[in-house]
């Protein structure tokens, strides 16, 4: 049997290495595309030998042409770190990165899944947030290249369906952590893991009662799958409903790594969102899928693996 031929863009990126890894284990081939901006291509080193396995430096936004059956869409820069340094990239990426894929997709008429993101509920007036909400969002916002760009990739996504009865998921991704995810890039959960290793003190923005909800990686590939090989052609919120506080998060961390070590604040980061909690219930009902590692039980492996790998 000839082995189904999947495209993942962003592939050597935390989420992308590891459906990769989910794919080539399940027997399928697997083309990465990565210009390796963002991603690492260790991420997919394992694979380099491997039959089934093709990496392609090449960025999002060019050019390509390959035979597929599906494609799953995760190039573009998602850490705020990066993509406030880099707006108007972030912003074409996202965009031309993703109508280049659809219009791949129309050609293959492959499946199309697509990484959307909570950002695009921007700061939320309602909690937890339903995926019929519209959001909250100024196309002023310093945090706009992101969210909005993320908006209209889904209304490029809509329109595919539409004009060319595509068959495109759309997965709103929440917060989410795990082994392989980067250290450095300034979002949350690595980076009060590196700075505990490191014996700083843990950088919190604001007074720290902005909430998240966070979702291990193992979840979230399970609900990322699901979600691909289902029928659904409408936006699903992925993510784990437990909502806690950075703050409270922080002396979680402290704790796990056993150091002491002290909180220090400094002032909130302009247009950050204070509450982000998904309302999974389509999910429940759609794909018969919720988180089921806790979130301790998710920062432990986490923890261990930057032990184990970077210090």
């Amino acid at each position: 049997m000839i082995p189904k031929k999947n495209l993942v863009t962003g592939g050597a990126g935390f989420i992308g290495s590891r459906i990769i890894d989910k794919l080539i284990n399940q027997g399928e081939f697997v083309y990465c595309l990565d210009d390796l901006s963002n991603g690492s291509k260790a991420n997919t080193s394992k694979w380099s030998s491997n039959k089934n396995f093709e990496f392609i430096n090449q960025c999002v936004t060019k050019p390509l042409k390959i035979k597929v059956d599906k494609i799953w869409h995760f190039a573009c820069i998602a850490s705020p770190e990066l993509y406030l340094k880099n707006p108007i990239s972030t912003t074409n990426i996202s965009f031309n990165g993703t109508l280049k894929m659809l219009y791949l997709a129309k050609e293959n008429n492959a499946k199309f899944l697509f990484s959307s993101s909570s950002e695009i509920y921007g700061n939320p007036k309602i909690n937890p947030q339903k995926e019929k909400y519209y959001g909250n969002i100024s196309t002023s916002s310093i945090r706009a290249c992101y969210s909005e760009s993320k908006r209209l990739s889904e209304v490029l996504c809509f329109d595919f369906i539409r004009e060319f009865n595509l068959d495109v998921k759309i997965a709103r991704i929440f917060n989410s952590y795990g082994p392989n995810m980067s250290f450095s890039d300034g979002r949350v959960v690595g980076n009060f893991i590196r700075q505990a290793f490191k014996n700083k003190y843990l950088t919190i923005f604001g007074d720290g009662t902005q909430t998240r909800s966070f979702c291990f990686i193992d979840d979230l590939l399970d609900g990322l799958i699901k979600l691909m090989n289902s029928e659904i052609n409408e936006p699903i919120n992925l993510g784990n409903t437990n909502e806690i506080s950075i703050k409270d998060l922080a002396q979680i961390i402290i704790n796990l790594v056993e150091r002491k070590i002290q909180i220090k604040n400094f002032d909130m980061r302009i247009d950050e969102p204070l509450t982000r909690k998904p309302c999974i219930n389509k999910a429940k009902d759609l794909l018969n899928w919720e988180p089921k590692i806790k979130l301790k039980e998710g920062l432990s492996k986490t923890i261990l693996h930057y032990r184990n790998y970077h210090y």
